[in-house]
């Protein structure tokens, strides 16, 4: 079965983040085991009760500890697309590319993992090649951040599948997520002295983390564009009524640390802003939940893996701002790096595509990479 064939079969599978990845996986485990590979699941349920599955496949010489030589990581799961959207999960070409749900993020990057280990002579390998497949990771790289927790294997090298355009890239970004509830006391808006506004309370704390923002610009990784970590407010909600004073405000802070800088320094700077704020005012109640806290990823632009991925694909390896799991493969030993075919700028939006001919490349790129560090 060719690239384009598995592509078609996995696209056909519905497999957004909300429902189990069961099917994916099933079929993905017949494929790896028809290709003499030795499959170990990783089951969990996730917190509304639905069943997922990590799925590790390795391919040639055995060890104790479960070392494996390269890595190549695809997630499973899939953003939800448009009821409207009749072919979402029909594989269908039209000028060179493929449209479908996931066809590049990232089940075009496993149909060609599968496909470059399937074409390599399993008899030559003198180090284990291992296929990683991850649930959950729309929703947060859960999937990936339990492997890593469970020590479920090592790596020394990882190729983690992203819709680079092919580009291989060597660092990215963090994840980061708090909601920040801010509390006041409900009145009559006629007479404000009765109460104490939340909302402008929030307020007074949003303009902290605009001067936050400014000062992070001071931190620069000139790698990235923008060379800095960035910081947003994306939702703010609060107030019952137009005539009461509002007695809550939350809003959703979101930040992307560039590598190398802690990923609670934002934590850390809000924190001095509350601080700031109860000096002045006693009683001033805000509580910070965080959702999520994922460090930024570096691999040095001198790792083997890097220069051959810059051989094979003819670009020098650039960084990311989206996450990705490979920090979740460096915490299991690897040297990472993110390539796949695609573009994330089509990735979750209807009429996703990906290139066949970049789909066809990536069979080649890994199939390369197996070689150089498996044979």
């Amino acid at each position: 079965m060719n690239v384009e064939e598995t592509l078609a079969r996995l696209v056909a599978i519905d497999s957004v983040s909300a429902r189990s990845n069961s099917v994916v996986i099933s079929y993905m485990r017949e494929r790896a085991e028809a290709a003499g590979m030795s499959v170990r699941l990783h089951p969990y349920t996730d917190e509304r009760g639905v069943e997922k599955t990590n799925m590790v496949a390795t391919l040639g010489p055995t060890t104790s500890d479960a070392h494996i030589e390269l890595a190549l990581v695809g997630h499973t799961d899939t953003v939800p697309y448009d009821a409207s959207w009749n072919e979402a999960l029909t594989l269908s070409a039209q000028d060179g590319k493929l449209y479908g749900r996931g066809a590049c993020d990232t089940k075009g990057f496993i149909a060609s993992a599968i496909t470059a280990i399937e074409e390599c002579d399993a008899a030559s390998l003198r180090r284990p090649v291992a296929l990683v497949l991850t649930a959950d990771e729309e929703v947060g790289c859960l999937g990936a951040k339990r492997l890593a927790e469970d020590r479920a294997l090592t790596a020394r090298y990882s190729i983690v599948g992203e819709p680079t355009g092919l580009q291989p890239m060597r660092a990215g970004k963090g994840y980061c997520l708090a909601e920040v509830t801010v509390r006041g006391r409900e009145g009559h808006s006629a007479y404000p002295a009765l109460g104490a506004s939340a909302i402008f309370r929030a307020a007074r704390l949003i303009s902290h983390l605009e001067r936050i923002a400014f000062k992070l610009r001071e931190e620069r990784h000139d790698e990235f564009d923008p060379p800095h970590t960035t910081l947003n407010v994306g939702v703010v909600s609060g107030g019952t009524a137009k005539n009461i004073i509002a007695g809550e405000c939350r809003f959703t802070l979101e930040w992307r640390p560039v590598p190398g800088q802690k990923a609670a320094r934002v934590l850390d700077m809000l924190s001095i802003a509350v601080n700031d704020e109860r000096s002045r005012d006693e009683t001033f109640d805000c509580e910070i939940n965080v959702l999520r806290i994922d460090e930024g990823m570096e691999t040095p632009g001198d790792s083997k893996l890097v220069r051959l991925l810059e051989e094979a694909t003819g670009r020098r390896a650039g960084t990311i701002s989206f996450g990705t799991e490979a920090p979740e493969m460096q915490r299991l030993g690897a040297e990472a790096v993110v390539l796949g075919p695609g573009d994330i700028r089509v990735a979750h939006r209807t009429g996703e595509f990906v290139p066949i001919a970049e789909l066809r490349q990536c069979v080649q790129i890994l199939a390369r990479a197996i070689v150089h560090f498996c044979m």
